[in-house]
């Protein structure tokens, strides 16, 4: 065959769906505060909603959104299905569907009552730390306030122009005993944002790469002081 005939990388477009879970707890008025939860890689929606209503006040909508990328991870049962954001082939493609996951969600749920489109919290996992970076300093008027665990910032911080200045506070997690990051590049991680973001906090865990007891009362005290009141977190059924 004839290498003229061949064409690569064509392209049609589909839709998808993408899923999430939304919690409204019982007690909740309109316009609520809302916490978005993204997993990390090969997790699932179910899994970071649980570790949302461990520290998040009790009044607070939440929305756990599931990865678009399924796959088989290995377990002690043998074989179960994760999720994960994105790989190296095409991210950005992976990226932009990100973004326009959250800002659908948000308009969605302000269009409906649900939330208060000022006070949208941002909770990310591992993999999803470095997308919700991308996605404050693209968007940096959307968020009051973003919290990550054990991951990374975009590899762009530096380069993107798209990038602006956000100014909303940002709590920053990770353990220092992390088997995917070495302690040289969390560090690093934590300088550059600590340089680039002006209400910016962090903490080093006893912890691998993981979210520990420690890490839940800390953010927990956080996402209070950003609400303004302290409140208990909801029992977890």
């Amino acid at each position: 065959m004839s290498e003229v005939n061949l064409h690569t990388d064509l392209n049609l477009r589909a839709e998808i769906r993408l899923y999430y879970d939304l919690y409204i707890p019982e007690n909740a008025k309109k316009y609520a505060p809302l916490l978005i939860a993204v997993h990390g890689y090969g997790a699932h929606k179910r899994y970071m909603m649980r570790e949302a209503r461990l520290v998040t006040p009790v009044d607070w909508v939440i929305a756990s959104i599931q990865g678009p990328h399924q796959h088989f991870r290995v377990n002690g049962e043998g074989y179960r299905v994760g999720f994960g954001w994105l790989t190296d082939h095409r991210p950005e493609e992976s990226v932009s569907l990100h973004h326009n996951f959250l800002l659908e969600l948000i308009k969605k749920l302000a269009g409906e009552e649900i939330i208060d489109p000022e006070r949208i919290f941002l909770y990310g996992f591992s993999q999803a730390c470095a997308l919700n970076f991308r996605f404050a300093f693209t968007n940096p008027d959307i968020l009051r306030a973003l919290v990550g665990i054990c991951g990374g910032i975009p590899g762009d911080l530096e380069t993107n122009p798209v990038y602006k200045l956000f100014a909303a506070d940002t709590f920053y997690l990770y353990g220092d005993d992390d088997e995917f990051y070495t302690q040289e590049k969390l560090k690093g991680f934590e300088q550059k944002l600590r340089d680039r973001l002006p209400n910016f906090q962090s903490k080093q865990y006893n912890a691998k790469h993981e979210i520990t007891d420690d890490m839940r009362e800390d953010i927990k005290i956080f996402l209070s002081k950003e609400r303004g009141v302290s409140r208990p977190s909801r029992p977890v059924n």
